[in-house]
């Protein structure tokens, strides 16, 4: 990794390529029970909480300069932050994994060479992107986010102005409360990575909030055209949607182009936080090293149903950053020279319990605001502990 700051547009570009994603459209799909104002409201109200935990994650690594893994270093110490590293890590290849599994699987379906051999071309150019690297794709990601933008208008046009009529036939639908929860669950699942980015902002501030708004706007418009798609042609599988559309070539490039520029941050942030664990691995090789295993994993392994999954990552990583943000912005207590922060393990861990036990709950905002909430006031009532002694 190099020393070149980044500058905001550099950093819009980033979390837009984040965006424009797949999974975000497969994810949408499962919204369709719910109908199109409904579906849309919980999508919305999901990205709102999501993207403002995505902007205090990022803001604290651009003030303190540090990769988002080392940030954890206030609050759990230098151990605690490699447990975090090792979990984000794991994550990281899972979503990798499921990256090019749900691209390959796709493109097949639109131009059947074989799943794996796909995986395997999606695979590569994911390499190429993090040999290229993050502060040096300049003019191709320029390239590359402009034709995205285009096609997904393309995309948008021909799902939403086509000649496919309202499907009735939708299995039952989730609760508002669980709809709004899995929206909440993929900008959550981005929380431990944006700092590897805002860290290396010319402009903090402006760079983080641009990175939010721009993820949450267009992960919003991905998921709503998921959701559309699978109401007006009654298909969850974005596969035959792109089939149906009838869009051929366009959809084989969108979902070749967002699958590499959004599964490229995975792997790029893998090496990161491997770093974080282990301090002489070279963080590109490492950013290959998992697109490699993600690239087999793609073609061994089923992943079509990725809900537990970001439903894991919402249970691990919201109780964290609830007490990452009251340490850094209202406790002020620093625990970076301790090798671990005992107290904060465990606020960490009924953090986690809650979360589990919480969403068995039918609250129409989802369980992260009640985890998070709980979790913010354990921090604050022990932080208050502290002072008094």
């Amino acid at each position: 990794m190099n020393n070149k700051q980044t500058s905001v547009f550099n950093n819009a570009l980033i979390w837009f390529g984040a965006g424009v994603s797949i999974a975000e459209i497969i994810t949408g799909t499962y919204f369709a029970p719910l109908g199109f104002a409904k579906g849309t409201l919980a999508i919305l109200l999901g990205h709102l909480i999501g993207c403002a935990l995505l902007f205090f994650a990022g803001y604290i690594g651009g003030i303190a300069r540090k990769s988002a893994m080392e940030t954890t270093k206030f609050s759990f110490g230098s151990w605690g932050s490699k447990f975090f590293a090792l979990l984000n890590v794991l994550q990281l290849v899972g979503w990798t994994g499921i990256m090019i599994y749900d691209g390959s699987l796709a493109v097949n379906e639109i131009f059947s060479f074989g799943k794996w051999i796909w995986a395997i071309v999606i695979g590569a150019l994911i390499i190429l992107w993090i040999v290229i690297g993050i502060t040096n794709l300049g003019k191709l990601n320029v390239v590359t986010m402009s034709l995205l933008f285009i096609l997904t208008l393309v995309l948008c046009k021909i799902i939403f102005f086509g000649k496919s009529g309202v499907n009735s036939a939708l299995e039952e639908a989730m609760s508002f409360g669980a709809a709004v929860e899995l929206a909440v669950a993929m900008p959550l699942s981005w929380l431990p990575l944006i700092s590897d980015y805002t860290k290396e902002a010319e402009k903090p501030f402006r760079a983080t909030l641009v990175s939010s708004l721009i993820y949450g706007i267009v992960s919003c418009w991905m998921y709503i055209i998921g959701m559309g798609a699978a109401i007006l042609t009654g298909e969850g599988d974005i596969a035959q949607i792109a089939v149906k559309s009838g869009l051929g070539i366009i959809g084989l490039v969108i979902i070749v182009l967002s699958t590499v520029t959004t599964t490229f941050l995975d792997a790029f942030s893998a090496g990161i936080s491997a770093k974080t664990v282990f301090e002489k691995l070279d963080g590109k090789i490492t950013a290959v090293v998992v697109a490699v295993l993600g690239t087999i994993g793609a073609i061994l392994f089923n992943m079509d149903n990725i809900t537990d999954f970001l439903y894991y990552i919402g249970s691990v990583f919201a109780p964290m950053i609830a007490i990452l943000i009251a340490d850094f912005f209202v406790v002020k207590k620093d625990s970076s020279a301790k090798k671990i922060d005992t107290a904060k393990i465990i606020i960490w861990i009924l953090g986690f319990v809650a979360y589990r036990l919480l969403m068995r709950v039918d609250f129409v905002l989802g369980c992260t605001v009640l985890d998070m909430a709980i979790t913010f006031a354990l921090t604050l009532l022990y932080g208050k502990v502290i002072r008094r002694k």
